[in-house]
């Protein structure tokens, strides 16, 4: 007799477990869920731009389906934990590293799409050059 345990293999692991003809019909909900009104096109290219522009909130904590890496000097990412940590213990909020930089792109974009040429992102890109480096003049 082996002492080797025995497990299961891979397709067993991986197999479909449920059968559409035994699936249950979803049930409806109690209360009628009315859509989201959905604004109405203008004609005007910067409504219909503000209309279609992302949400006023960062997602939160949702599963996301998207991943960038983004690299910060050591006081950027100081500064950013000690905002969280304010936040925890000023607000008590509860925020990852994730949900703060999502909530401050957030932000950013709204501001961007409301003030276009005098938002502040346009206004910091100004100043600090292509390059990352501070402009002269």
């Amino acid at each position: 007799m082996s002492r080797r345990a025995s497990l299961p293999g891979a397709s067993e692991l991986f197999r479909i477990t449920s059968s559409p003809a035994l699936d249950l019909p979803p049930q409806a909900p109690a209360e009628p869920v009315e859509p989201a009104a959905k604004p109405k096109p203008s004609g005007n290219g910067r409504a219909d731009q503000l209309a279609r522009s992302a949400a006023p909130h960062g997602s939160g904590r949702t599963k996301h389906d998207a991943k960038i890496t983004v690299y910060v000097s050591g006081d950027e990412l100081v500064a950013m934990e000690q905002a969280r940590l304010t936040l925890r213990a000023k607000h008590d909020l509860v925020v990852d590293r994730g949900r703060l930089v999502r909530e401050a792109v957030a932000v950013l974009l709204a501001d961007f799409d409301q003030n276009g040429e005098e938002s502040v992102l346009v206004q910091r890109l100004r100043v600090v050059g292509s390059d990352g480096g501070e402009t002269e003049g």
